[in-house]
């Protein structure tokens, strides 16, 4: 055998051992190989990896034999040692939105600028005064961080902030209309996301809805019809995520508040993605603002802070001071209370309004959502020669023009010109584009984009200049 070895050149077999002969767990966690990884990870999950690997390798043995390599203390804290590394990854990670929509809800919404990530690392390295007063060094209320902010962009009396939109809208109506009616154009009983309904948040919140009018037409005098011994709010949901054309009709909040001032009734609007600034003026489709709103005459807005505001996820409630005093009396509110780090976050993103002339170049979202064209193009025949030379012959790979939109249920039909990379693969087929968008997502940084129409489209809008670098540098470590 040995001759015959020598004589085909083929290599000696390597010795397998028996189950027996794998080392203790004792003796592989005290050896060289190992101190690194304790010294790293600590003793308790070490052991327990390194249990789990000692398991399948007696399983090994005890079915087709193991070779003697596999068992070294070298090999097994190889093995350890990457485990452990999987374990730690992160499950929340950076990725790049090339969907094309700016605030995906999937992929969290608006993206936070410097100043408010550097308010965030201020409130997590050390103590912050979230409900403490420093005039009077005595406790005070966590809303005082964003409330006179919020005052001076909305003209409201007064305004509080829970933890998103729905839990806004939720508080709304149960402080005010618990056990009692709640009147609402059958047109705006949205689903505002997550299967979550207008209906189902009313009759959470303990309410009965009224609904009047149809579909697509509205009238005061149905409002004022509705209007009952029971009724509690009228209650007006700005549309921001479908739109109906045609024979249509609708209440305009200022109509509303007369009906609900000649019954003594509040008014309360969900204005859902609530801009607080005009923004027609950056040629962008128009969205009512949230001072509009109160200056005609809504007693309370609700409206998201991760949208078209800019900021980070919250419900946020401004209007008349007497309506707010009752919600923070609410046990309701407690539960529903933002943390210290989303008011770290909101604080500067709302004081960048105070310049409303530097918003576009200062406010991530509206960054992106005024990007040139033009500029979005030059992009994209920048990074077109890395991206056809990482995916090969089997994908043909173009800049083409694209169509972004805002996203999160803003202004649904409207689309912004755009730009991107446009990739087929050869033959169009679908395992094929499949297997392109799942090694895409398998990078460092994983590139999302959006499959339509036998490609897959990479929207340009959300990367920044800045980024390229890394984009293009990725593209080395694609996995095959």
């Amino acid at each position: 055998m040995a001759e015959e070895r020598e004589e085909t050149g083929a290599a000696p077999a390597e010795p397998l051992v028996r189950a027996a002969d794998i080392p203790s767990l004792d003796r592989l966690l005290n050896s060289e190989p190992f101190a690194p990884l304790r010294a790293r990870c600590g003793h308790t999950q070490v052991t327990a990896a390194l249990r789990a690997d000692l398991d399948r390798l007696r399983a090994l043995a005890l079915a087709d034999g193991l070779s003697a390599h596999a068992v070294t203390a070298g090999a097994v804290a190889a093995r350890v040692g990457a485990e452990l590394a999987r374990r730690a990854a992160p499950r929340l990670r950076s990725v790049f939105n090339l969907t094309g929509t700016v605030l995906h809800t999937n992929l969290g919404r608006a993206v936070l600028g410097e100043a408010a990530l550097e308010s965030v690392v201020r409130a997590l390295k050390s103590p912050v005064n979230v409900e403490f007063d420093l005039g009077t060094g005595e406790r005070g209320d966590r809303d005082d961080v964003v409330e006179p902010l919020l005052r001076e962009l909305t003209g409201a009396e007064a305004a509080t902030v829970v933890n998103n939109n729905a839990a806004a809208v939720l508080l709304m109506i149960n402080t005010l209309a618990h056990r009692r009616e709640v009147i609402v154009s059958r047109g705006e009983l949205v689903e505002i996301g997550g299967a979550f309904r207008i209906p189902d948040v009313m009759r959470s919140a303990g309410a009965k809805l009224i609904e009047v009018g149809t579909t697509n037409r509205t009238h005061a005098s149905d409002y004022a019809s509705a209007v009952g011994p029971r009724s509690a709010l009228l209650m007006k949901v700005h549309t921001s995520n479908y739109a109906i054309r045609g024979f249509t009709a609708s209440v305009s909040v200022a109509e509303l508040a007369a009906i609900a001032r000649a019954s003594a009734l509040p008014v309360g609007v969900d204005l859902g993605s609530g801009s607080l600034i005009d923004l027609d003026r950056w040629g962008l489709p128009s969205e009512p603002t949230v001072r509009e709103t109160i200056a005609a005459g809504a007693d309370l807005v609700t409206f998201s802070g991760d949208k078209l505001l800019g900021g980070p996820q919250a419900g946020i409630l401004v209007g008349r001071l007497d309506l707010i005093r009752r919600l923070k009396k609410n046990p309701l509110k407690r539960a529903l209370r933002v943390d210290k780090l989303t008011l770290a976050a909101l604080e500067p993103v709302l004081a960048l309004y105070r310049a409303p002339e530097l918003l576009a170049a200062r406010l991530t979202t509206l960054r992106w959502l005024t990007r040139d064209p033009a500029d979005i193009a030059a992009q994209a025949h920048r990074l077109l020669p890395a991206t056809k030379a990482a995916l090969g012959a089997e994908c043909e790979v173009t800049a083409v023009p694209m169509a972004s939109e805002i996203g999160s249920g803003a202004l649904p039909i409207d689309q912004l010109p755009s730009f991107g990379l446009h990739i087929r693969c050869i033959g169009s087929r679908r395992a094929a584009l499949s297997r392109v968008e799942s090694r895409l997502l398998q990078l460092p940084r994983p590139v999302i984009g959006r499959i339509a129409d036998k490609a897959l489209w990479l929207d340009l809008r959300c990367l920044d200049r800045n980024e390229e670098a890394e984009f293009i540098a990725q593209w080395t470590r694609l996995p095959s």
